[in-house]
């Protein structure tokens, strides 16, 4: 694990997670659940059939006990928690590679670890970067090899986040490839529940805007990244995704129209989600086998 030192790091100097390991059996059950939030009359693979990809976010889920939670809903203690004081989390984005896709119903492995830590200074401040990186194995052979990166601040931000929240425009794309998807409260909750998500400013409205600074529900980063892999999914279903590259730019806001929309270019595609006040909420890059 390599350390970039800075304000932050004396924090974490002498933080060295081990890897830890994991086992899930993929129950087909996750699946369902998530084709019916993004409303599939059915669900879109089964047991014995390939996960689609980043799809394995629905396990390996972590609940820890309710006394372990902060005042956010985030646990106070973590393996992979850096030693942060008054710590914040984000979503930043990260790659993925399927050599092999993963199999519904089939035992499965997980391996995780820490590759990279590193301080940075953005607008609001300093920043810690801690990057973990995780392998998923069926039958003995690596599977999927994932890289997500997260950033932490020490403090809550001082000011808020003055957004033209119009709940009425929609967005526009000339893309090939275009989704629309309307976030409100009931299908947050939803995907909260779905991947273990405590986080309140994805289901409290009060604590999202009177706490947090928020105009409203925050739309959780992994369901703009899953909803642009719906792109694919449904447009080029033939095609083997062999690598996903996303980032997450700036938050979108329940109710608020969104439109996942992209375009192939040969052995890629280039993804986007925008609302009418931001082109690029989050974007992905796919690469095709």
């Amino acid at each position: 694990m390599h350390i970039v030192r800075n304000g932050l790091g004396p924090y974490v100097e002498s933080w060295s997670p081990s890897a830890v390991t994991e086992d899930d059996v993929l129950s087909p059950a996750p699946v369902a659940a998530l084709s019916a939030l993004l409303d599939q009359p059915k669900p879109v693979t089964t047991a014995g059939d390939p996960l689609p990809p980043l799809w394995h976010w629905l396990y390996f889920l972590r609940w820890p006990a309710q006394l372990d939670l902060g005042d956010d809903g985030h646990p106070r203690h973590g393996h992979f928690l850096p030693t942060v004081p008054d710590r914040q989390r984000m979503f930043a984005g990260g790659r993925c590679e399927v050599v092999e896709p993963l199999r519904v119903g089939e035992p499965a492995q997980r391996v995780s670890g820490v590759s990279t830590v590193a301080t940075k200074q953005g607008s609001t401040g300093e920043l810690l970067f801690v990057t973990v990186r995780s392998e998923y194995l069926q039958h003995g052979a690596t599977c999927v090899v994932e890289e997500q990166d997260i950033v932490y601040r020490s403090g809550r931000s001082a000011g808020r986040h003055p957004v033209d929240l119009d709940v009425t425009a929609e967005p526009h794309s000339e893309d090939a490839w275009r989704l629309p998807l309307r976030t409100g409260p009931a299908l947050l909750f939803r995907f909260s529940a779905l991947t273990a998500n405590a986080h309140r400013i994805h289901y409290d409205a009060p604590y999202a805007q009177g706490v947090e600074g928020y105009p409203g529900l925050v739309v959780h980063g992994p369901l703009l990244v899953l909803t642009m892999l719906e792109l694919v999914r449904r447009n080029a279903p033939s095609r083997p995704v062999r690598s996903v590259s996303y980032r997450l730019r700036r938050p979108a806001f329940a109710r608020e129209h969104l439109l996942a929309s992209g375009a192939p270019t040969g052995r890629n595609a280039a993804l986007s989600i925008a609302t009418h006040r931001e082109r690029r909420h989050a974007t992905a890059e796919v690469a095709f086998a």
